[in-house]
């Protein structure tokens, strides 16, 4: 029972209102004014995974919401480390993923006068942000949490700001009336629903991949994080339908399933006349959906939770809802009438022969060891010790130009939520906060990073951040001295004043990013034959604890490289 004299701050509401919401995992730096606020959540049952920097952390948060369907939580500092994790809120909010992002802010007498870190930080985080509140009193503390919490898994999911001034975390109230406060709160919940689709809708959208000759079914990471993988295996496999994931969307189907248009997606993206696009968007990831990647007199049929993506869109049908439940009622609609274009129908064909001619050309690309290394060559060996480890497959990680586009084509996913990218902003830097985030959210599987050089030393620092909390997590960095390939300017640009200068995509070359693991305590590795690789990788698997395996690269075998190039 409540004691009526104990006195409890905002910092102990705040931490029972998370608690209480369904809160058990926070990411975040600490210090003035939310110290305080972390040790509470701690010794409340809430874990907090404390970073070197703010983005990172953020990042982690924004992963965690997407791999477990719960907001990820970023705790920050006021002002400067408000402004850090917008990082993170903006990277929730573009690849739509729920994330609660809690700043400490100074003193609200003391606003507008220049007080420590002083930021309208309702007003910094608005263009990233669902929802934003400020608590301005002690009491507002549980429905500021609830809203914040609740708003951001509703509807199309992501990010949402609370605001906790320095004077309210100190501010008390009984134990009992905090009591009373939070049930309150916690009753008066209001939770958005998502319609159902209407049955005519359903039907017709059966009805167009019943008479399309040349259907397609395109799958994101919304069908990913609205755990569709069964409704989605069913319909592909009952209706015969080829399909294509998007980069975050591989491993809801196995990649090797015999349906998948992967290895021959300029086929099927521009000669299907129907395409079924579930939990992912016509943007530039797919062409827009338009000519002349796609055909001209394609039908598209959009299932997504957002009305407004519907509407910008305007696809020849638009099912809002999610993706889950949208699946599985077209699912019922087409048991009652069975059709399956079958293994001879003549599309199906076509992809299944592109299909595996590209991937006997990638092959025999594979199947040569150049050393020094090309990108080639260490993918494939990391590609059969990833698939050597079996189920559960291990999170990957990939961030990097040349190391995530070639990686995108050669590693293979198995598993659902199974690889975690740069996404739909091309962010680089999420690497190690995705890292840290896989390994909190599924501790039973291994994490594996696949990082360009480049991409590694945004975050590298929070390698001491795996090693502090012991997370089974193997970096493997692609180091070919520099953004692309270190310094391949043409003679013609090595000129002025600062000509002797360090090229600006160039970084030291031989850079020993292995030792930086072994400085913390963990293991690190330096390898550039293959033999090298192959031990590296089978000693840090096998182990399961920190790892850097830095790979040395040819710095002339990549290119500069920014959108998705699909050349099958």
């Amino acid at each position: 029972m409540a004691d009526s004299s104990t006195l409890i701050d905002g910092n102990i509401m705040v931490a029972k209102a998370l608690a209480r919401a369904g809160i058990d995992r926070m990411f975040g730096v600490v210090g003035i004014p939310v110290t305080s606020l972390a040790n509470r959540a701690v010794a409340l049952g809430i874990r907090f995974i404390a970073f070197h920097n703010e983005q990172s952390a953020g990042y982690a948060a924004s992963a965690y919401g997407y791999l477990t369907g719960k907001p990820g939580v970023l705790l920050t500092v006021s002002g400067p480390g408000c402004v850090h994790g917008l990082a993170g809120l903006s990277n929730a909010a573009i690849n739509c993923w729920p994330m609660v992002m809690i700043s400490g802010s100074c003193d609200q007498k003391d606003y507008g006068r220049g007080d420590f870190q002083e930021l309208d930080q309702i007003a910094a985080a608005k263009p990233f942000s669902k929802f934003s509140v400020k608590a301005t009193d002690i009491r507002e503390i549980p429905n500021c949490v609830f809203q914040v919490v609740d708003q951001a898994v509703s509807g199309r999911p992501g990010g949402c700001y609370l605001d906790l001034p320095t004077d309210v975390l100190h501010q008390t109230v009984t134990e009992s009336e905090a009591e009373k406060l939070l049930s309150d709160a916690e009753n008066s919940r209001k939770r958005g629903e998502i319609k159902s689709v209407g049955g005519s809708e359903i039907a017709k959208a059966v009805s167009l991949l019943r008479s399309a000759e040349r259907p397609l079914i395109v799958f994101g990471k919304g069908a990913a994080y609205s755990r569709a993988e069964n409704e989605l295996k069913n319909l592909v496999e009952s209706a015969g339908i080829p399909f294509l994931p998007t980069p975050m969307g591989k491993g809801l189907l196995p990649d090797q399933h015999e349906l998948a248009a992967t290895a021959a997606r300029s086929l099927a993206i521009g000669k299907c006349d129907v395409a079924l696009i579930v939990g992912a968007r016509l943007n530039w990831l797919l062409h827009f959906g338009e000519s002349p990647k796609w055909s001209n007199d394609v039908k598209f049929i959009l299932v997504d939770v957002s009305k407004e993506e519907i509407e910008l869109r305007k696809p020849y049908l638009g099912l809002i809802g999610d993706a889950k439940e949208v699946l599985s009622s077209i699912n019922k609609e087409i048991k009652n009438n069975p059709f399956c274009l079958g293994k001879s129908h003549p599309w199906v064909e076509a992809i299944a022969k592109k299909a595996k001619e590209n991937v006997l050309k990638m092959e025999a690309q594979l199947a040569k060891d150049v050393v020094p290394f090309n990108f080639l060559t260490p993918m494939r060996i990391i590609r059969d010790a990833i698939l050597g480890i079996g189920s559960p497959a291990p999170i990957l990680v990939s961030e990097g130009a040349n190391t995530m586009d070639v990686g995108r084509g050669v590693l293979i996913q198995t598993e659902p939520r199974t690889r975690l990218d740069a996404g739909t902003w091309g962010t680089m830097g999420v690497g190690l906060g995705y890292c840290i985030a896989a390994a909190v959210a599924s501790p039973d599987r291994l994490v594996v990073a696949v990082e360009g050089d480049s991409g590694f030393g945004f975050s590298a620092m929070e390698v001491e951040t795996l090693v502090r909390y012991q997370l089974p997590v193997v970096v493997i960095v692609f180091n070919n001295g520099g953004v692309y390939g270190g310094d391949r300017r043409n003679p013609e640009e090595i000129s002025g004043p600062f000509k002797d200068d360090p090229a600006p995509t160039s970084f030291v070359p031989g850079a020993a990013y292995h030792v930086l693991s072994q400085a913390f305590g963990g293991k690190g590795y330096l390898v550039g034959t293959p033999d090298e690789l192959k031990s590296a990788l089978d000693i840090s698997f096998s182990e399961k604890k920190p790892a850097v395996i830095n790979v040395t690269i040819d710095p002339y075998a990549g290119a500069e490289s920014g959108r998705m190039q699909h050349k099958n």
